[in-house]
């Protein structure tokens, strides 16, 4: 997202990351650390959940947008759920194929792209709009 940070300048934004110790890529905008979690730590999980859910129902965002992993699923279909519109753009590292989450993430977000133009031919949805590099 920090090579995405540029675009979004000049708009009301909220990081959300589960790195401590990070700053936010913007100036003034906000940063909110989460737990790190994984399918496989149910407790973690359900912290990150309502974590997350906390910080759209607070924030009330028009659109989510993500580039991966389970922090960003969750945060799409919460942000699905209470209104707002989503977009999902699967990590530059999976080159091969759309992730685990990239393809759970299709089921709910309004925009779904790939940083790849190879992979855009793979699914119906699923749009290259150019890399972030």
């Amino acid at each position: 997202m920090s090579r995405l940070a540029p675009a979004f300048e000049g708009g009301r934004v909220h990081f959300v990351t589960t790195m401590k110790g990070t700053d936010a890529p913007l100036p003034g905008a906000k940063l909110t650390v989460v737990a790190d979690a994984s399918r496989t730590d149910k407790l973690a999980l359900t912290l990150l959940v309502l974590q997350l859910t906390w910080v759209i129902l607070v924030e009330r965002p028009n659109v989510v947008v993500t580039t991966g992993a389970a922090p960003g699923l969750l945060a799409l279909h919460i942000g699905k759920i209470l209104g707002a519109r989503t977009v999902w753009i699967d990590s530059i590292a999976n080159v091969d194929q759309i992730s685990l989450s990239g393809s759970l993430a299709s089921r709910c977000a309004d925009l779904w792209l790939t940083q790849w133009p190879h992979l855009a031919s793979t699914h119906e949805r699923l749009q290259y709009r150019g890399a972030v590099l």
